[in-house]
C-alpha cells in the first residue's frame, strides 16, 4: 500500500468510467448482490457525444436493468429507423426497425437522446440497485500481484489518494484512458476506418415528413457523409464524418470548417435553411473528434476487463456505439456474477465474454467496410456474408445464415425444428428488406441489397426478449463448446437440459 492511502476499501468490483457502459456493469453486478464501487472521474451530468440508440438497448437492455419504463417516461424523440442518402441514387431510402421480425409496429422503435440526461439517469439507476457511485474520481494507476489485477488507486474530490482492494476492475473509461493496458493487449486501429469528425447542435432544422421525423438521416457526400439526429422538436445533432485524406477540411476554425461542410452537401444544407446554431451553453461550441476505428487485442486478463470504447471502436453511421458498450457491460456482468457466484472458472466464463463481444464488433466492422464500398455489386455483398460465416456455405446460403441469425448472435442449432424457424424468420427479413429497400431504377447495388436487416437482426435478439416480456435464458450455446445464459440474464450457465434455468454450479 502507497504512503499517502488511506487503510485500502474492500468491494468485489470497481468499474471505471460512468457512461452506459460502466454504469450497465456496475448495475447488473450490483443487481446479483456483489459489492460494486463504481469510480466517475467527472460530475454528472456531463457532456457526452453519441445520441442515437438502437432497440437492443432500449428495449433489451433497458428491460434486464429494469430501467425500460423511465426511458419510456423521460420523453425522449422516438426513432422509427434511419434514412440515408448513400449510393449512386439521387433519392433517399428508408428502412423501418417495425420491419425486423419480433419487434413490429410496438416495439420496432428506439431513441434519440441528449446523452447528458440519458447517462445520468443509467448512472442514477446504478446507484438506486446498490452500486456505491463516487463522481469526481481520477484513476491513477492499478495494482497487481501474482500475475492479477486485485485493485486500483484513485485521487478523491479532495486531491487525497485512496486505494481500492476488489476481485475485478472493469475499465469502461473510454477511448482516451490508458487502464486498457491491463488487459496485455495493444490497440490496433482499422485500416479502413480513419477519419475525423467535426460537429455542432442547431435549433429549428427541417425534420422528415412523418413517420420518419424522428429517424437519423445519413447523407453522403464527397469528402465522407454526415449525421442529422434530431434529438427535440427544435434541437438537431450534425456532424460531418471526414476521410482522412480530406483532414485539411476541417483544421483551423472549427465553426468554419462544419459550415463549409455543409454547403458541400445539399440535403443536409436544404435541411438547415432555417436554422440557427447554437452557440451558448452545453451544446454552444462545435468540436473536432478523430474518429479511428479500433480493436484491442485483449478484453481482458485475470482480474480486469475492458467494456466499451476502452474495448473498441467502430465507425458509427449505424449508431452501434452504446450498443456495443452494453451489450459488452451485460455479458461481462454474466462472467464476473458467474465466478463470483458459482466459482465457475475464470477464463471459461471470460473467455464467453470475449468471444461474444469480439464477434458482435467484426459483424459491424466486416458489414460496414461493405457498406462504405458504395459502388460495389450486389453479389459482393453476398460474397462477404460467406466470408463472415467462414466459407463453409454458398454466398447466398451464407447470407440467410447470416440474416437469419445462425451465423452469428444468438443460435439455436439444436434440432431441425429450430434450424427451420430460424431459417423462417430468414426469409421474414428478406420479405422486410424487399419492402423496406426498393431497388432504384438506376441499379444502386446497395438498393439491390437486403443485407441491412442483418445487422439489425442482430441487435434485435436481446430487443425481441425484452418486447416479448419472456426469459432471457439460451437453450443452446451461440459459440461451439460455449456457455448458455440464464433465465435471468445475470449469469452463464454450461448447456445441458436445463442449462437456461439456472446459473452454472447452482
Amino acid at each position: 500500500m502507497s504512503s499517502d492511502t488511506a487503510r485500502p476499501e474492500e468491494f468485489d468490483v470497481v468499474v471505471v468510467g460512468g457512461g452506459p457502459g460502466g454504469s450497465t456493469t456496475a448495475a447488473l453486478v450490483a443487481m446479483a448482490g456483489h459489492r460494486v464501487l463504481l469510480l466517475e472521474r467527472e460530475h454528472f451530468p456531463r457532456y457526452q457525444i453519441g445520441e442515437s440508440l438502437l432497440p437492443s438497448t432500449v428495449h433489451g437492455i433497458g428491460r434486464l436493468l429494469g430501467v425500460d419504463g423511465v426511458l419510456r417516461e423521460a420523453g425522449f424523440m422516438r426513432k422509427g429507423g434511419g434514412t440515408f442518402r448513400w449510393g449512386t441514387s439521387p433519392d433517399p431510402w428508408t428502412f423501418s426497425f417495425a420491419d425486423s421480425p419480433g419487434l413490429g409496429p410496438s416495439m420496432g422503435y428506439a431513441y434519440q437522446v441528449e446523452r447528458t440526461r440519458f447517462d445520468a439517469l443509467l448512472l442514477n439507476h446504478a446507484r438506486q440497485v446498490g452500486a456505491d457511485v463516487r463522481e469526481g474520481c481520477t484513476v491513477r494507476h492499478i495494482l497487481r500481484a501474482d500475475g492479477r489485477v486485485h485493485g486500483l488507486v484513485y485521487r478523491t474530490p479532495d486531491g487525497s489518494a485512496a486505494e481500492v482492494r476488489a476481485r475485478y476492475v472493469v475499465d469502461a473509461s473510454g477511448n482516451t484512458g490508458r487502464l486498457h493496458h491491463a488487459a496485455g493487449g495493444e490497440r490496433v486501429c482499422s485500416p479502413f476506418f480513419r477519419n475525423i469528425a467535426v460537429f455542432g447542435y442547431f435549433e429549428n432544422g427541417r425534420r422528415l415528413p412523418p413517420p420518419n421525423q424522428g429517424n437519423i438521416l445519413c447523407a453522403a457526400f464527397d469528402s465522407g457523409w454526415f449525421w442529422y439526429i434530431p434529438l427535440s422538436d427544435r434541437l438537431t445533432s450534425v456532424g460531418a464524418v471526414v476521410h482522412r485524406e480530406h483532414a485539411d477540411q476541417v483544421q483551423g476554425d472549427p465553426e468554419q470548417a462544419l459550415s463549409k461542410l455543409v454547403g458541400r452537401c445539399p440535403l443536409v444544407r436544404d435541411h438547415l435553411a432555417d436554422a440557427r446554431r447554437v452557440t451558448e451553453g452545453t451544446y454552444g461550441t462545435v468540436r473536432v473528434r478523430k474518429d479511428y476505428s479500433y480493436c484491442d487485442t485483449r478484453f481482458w486478463a485475470p482480474g480486469v476487463a475492458l467494456v466499451g470504447d476502452a474495448a473498441c471502436f467502430i465507425d458509427p453511421v449505424f449508431s452501434s456505439g452504446v450498443h456495443l458498450a452494453t451489450y459488452a457491460a451485460m455479458l461481462t456482468a454474466r462472467s464476473i456474477n458467474t465466478v463470483l457466484g458459482t466459482g465457475m472458472d475464470e477464463r471459461r466464463a471470460f473467455d464467453e465474454f470475449e468471444a461474444r463481444y469480439r464477434r458482435e464488433y467484426t459483424v459491424f466492422h466486416d458489414f460496414l467496410a461493405a457498406f462504405y464500398t458504395m459502388q460495389a455489386p450486389r453479389d459482393a455483398y453476398f460474397r462477404q456474408a460467406r466470408e463472415l460465416t467462414g466459407g463453409q456455405a454458398g454466398a447466398m446460403a451464407s447470407f440467410i445464415n447470416l440474416v437469419g441469425g445462425l451465423a452469428s448472435g444468438d443460435r439455436a442449432l439444436t434440432d431441425a425444428e429450430q434450424v427451420t424457424d430460424r431459417l423462417g424468420t430468414a426469409a421474414r427479413v428478406l420479405d422486410a428488406s424487399a419492402h423496406c429497400y426498393q431497388a432504384s431504377t438506376d441499379g444502386d447495388p446497395w438498393d439491390e441489397s437486403p443485407m441491412l436487416g442483418e445487422t439489425f437482426a442482430q441487435s434485435d435478439l436481446l430487443a425481441e426478449q425484452g418486447a416479448t416480456g419472456g426469459s432471457f435464458a439460451e437453450t443452446a450455446p451461440q459459440l461451439p463448446g460455449g456457455l448458455v445464459a440464464t433465465a435471468d440474464g445475470l449469469h452463464w450457465a454450461e448447456p445441458g437440459p436445463l442449462a437456461g434455468s439456472r446459473p452454472a454450479g447452482t
